[in-house]
């Protein structure tokens, strides 16, 4: 079998699975979040927090408790961090240094895993188990529940109550993340992934010398990383380790597992706001440019250019033999249009287009379908600027869902769209700038350019995928990302919840015969547009002086 026909294969198998787990999936989600009843062990979980969740909240008390309790969780797997010398479990590891300390701690919450350490030589179990891990599983639930949270907006009438934060995060990680992680968790397991807590041992190599190796809940932490659309590898490798990614099979499990959640989304949408065929349209639109960037990459690392090309079937480099080019290539686009940052290979081996497209997948806002929850108020917040731009063209107010999209509306969507871009721009123009952080480039030229655009690209946008190439373990990368991590997280969730409370105060606009049918396949041929076009004009200049300038001259 050729390779391509092989990755063309796996691509169809993945698109049955994800098919066959939409409906099912999206439904329960959307029972969970619309429920009034609490499990017993979510009672339990209330009353240790001391929270009431019956209480309904307006933008401003839900937007308090997203902040606070991510402000709380910083804090928490800092203080974890730099009191792990003095803790069991660490398998002789020192404590953290401050300044990487808060890299990761903000890393984590954000739901970004950015790594600038290597897992195996600086985490002991207590910190992967107690701090990472858990971090894995709320961050994702925070993400659903804004998510949700802009879904009631659209949904209810004459009110500002948008549910009670507290709840959508238990029910988010008792509901639906642990159950489906502890099936993933044993997928792995039974497939090869190691799950223990086994102390460092030393490893025989050919040629008389040995390496050390330490044991870990891999498997566990492996599952709810993809999940969670979280990324922080228990090794340095990540997906590409043999200990969290064996095999073949393995490996296009974990991509359904990253994807899964972000698209069953669109089908809870559309049961939440009363039309199914709204989250078709969403959907649709996300498959689309989630196809388009899988076939493109494929096109780009399976292209021929030599006989050292020819020989290895491909763009060989960086790459992982037992995944192959089209198992890479699916990896490789699912993880950077969604906010996870696993990697099965090394995107800066890429060809120079190919890298392109992984850094493009996270400057579209990592909306197709994108992280758990972010995807889909991202694509939601794209669809608003989508029939401003169509009411622009007929001379009409534009309404979306039955609400009027005014003044107030426009202007926090320009700003959730304007945050990122600014962050990623502003710090890799500085990085450019300074003397220093230019030493951190491996590579000099476009692909050195493209090392650091690409850093703060995948920080700012959460996602926590590196080029491989950039030294990223420096005072300036550490404080610099941790900033651009925590600020391209938490600024755009202040937009989302304003909206969201902005859309639920008001009353419902009939439809009349000028209304823009946002289920039809012309508004979803539209949104494609505005999603590329607004970041095409966003960050083309910078693309043209890295990947662009690098894939043009090869």
């Amino acid at each position: 079998m050729s390779p391509v026909l092989a990755g063309a294969l796996q691509f169809l198998a993945l698109f049955a699975a994800l098919a066959l787990a939409y409906r099912p999936l999206g439904d329960h989600m959307a029972r969970v979040y619309s429920s009034e009843k609490h499990l017993r062990v979510e009672k339990w979980i209330y009353k240790g927090i001391g929270a009431d969740p019956n209480t309904e909240m307006r933008w401003t008390a839900y937007l308090r408790g997203v902040l606070a309790f991510s402000a709380v969780s910083v804090l928490f797997l800092y203080l974890l961090q730099r009191l792990q010398g003095s803790l069991p479990g660490s398998l002789g590891f020192t404590s953290i240094d401050p300044d990487q300390a808060f890299n990761t701690a903000a890393s984590f919450v954000a739901n970004t895993n950015w790594q600038s350490y290597y897992g195996e030589q600086a985490m002991g179990h207590v910190v992967q188990t107690g701090g990472l891990a858990v971090q894995n599983f709320v961050s994702a639930a925070v993400g659903i529940a804004v998510a949700v949270a802009l879904v009631r907006g659209f949904a209810r009438t004459r009110t500002g109550e948008l549910g009670n934060f507290w709840a959508d995060l238990v029910r988010g990680v008792v509901r639906i993340l642990i159950p489906i992680a502890v099936v993933g968790a044993l997928v792995l397991v039974a497939c090869g992934a190691i799950q223990n807590f086994s102390g460092i041992h030393e490893v025989g190599q050919f040629g008389g010398g040995s390496q050390q190796w330490n044991g870990g809940a891999v498997a566990s932490q492996e599952a709810i990383k993809e999940l969670g659309t979280n990324g922080g590898g228990y090794f340095n490798a990540n997906s590409a380790h043999p200990f969290e990614n064996p095999s073949g099979f393995t490996n296009l499990f974990e991509v359904f597992l990253i994807l899964v959640i972000p698209f069953a989304l669109t089908r809870t949408f559309g049961r939440m706001v009363g039309s199914l065929r709204q989250g078709y349209a969403i959907l649709a639109t996300m498959a689309t440019i989630w196809i388009a960037f899988t076939g493109l990459m494929m096109w780009t690392e399976f292209a021929h250019h030599g006989p050292a090309f020819d020989l290895a079937g491909g763009a060989m480099e960086g790459k992982e033999n037992r995944f192959g080019i089209g198992g890479s290539s699916i990896f490789a686009v699912a993880t950077t249009l969604t906010s996870t940052g696993a990697v099965d290979s090394f995107h800066s081996s890429y060809t120079g287009l190919g890298g392109g497209i992984t850094m493009l997948g996270m400057q579209l806002g990592e909306i197709a379908p994108g992280g758990t929850g972010s995807g889909l108020y991202g694509m939601l917040i794209m669809a608003l600027i989508a029939v401003f731009i169509a009411g622009l063209m007929v001379g009409r107010t534009p309404e979306y869902l039955g609400k009027k999209i005014g003044t107030r509306e426009i202007k926090l969507a320009a700003c959730y769209i304007l945050i990122t871009p600014a962050l990623v721009l502003v710090f890799t123009s500085l990085s450019m700038a300074l003397p220093t952080p230019k030493n951190s480039m491996l590579n000099s030229g476009a692909h050195g350019f493209s090392e650091i655009l690409y850093a703060f690209t995948s920080g700012a946008n959460n996602n926590g995928s590196a080029f491989a190439g950039l030294s990223a373990d420096t005072n300036w990368f550490n404080t610099t990302i941790g900033l651009a991590m925590l600020l391209g997280r938490f600024l755009p969730m202040v937009f989302v919840l304003a909206l969201a409370g902005s859309l639920g105060e008001q009353k419902p606009v009939p439809a009349t015969a000028g209304t823009l049918r946002t289920e039809k396949p012309l508004f979803t041929g539209l949104l494609v547009g505005t999603v590329l076009i607004v970041t095409g004009l966003t960050y083309f200049p910078a693309l043209a002086l890295g990947p662009l300038a690098e894939g043009l001259a090869s």
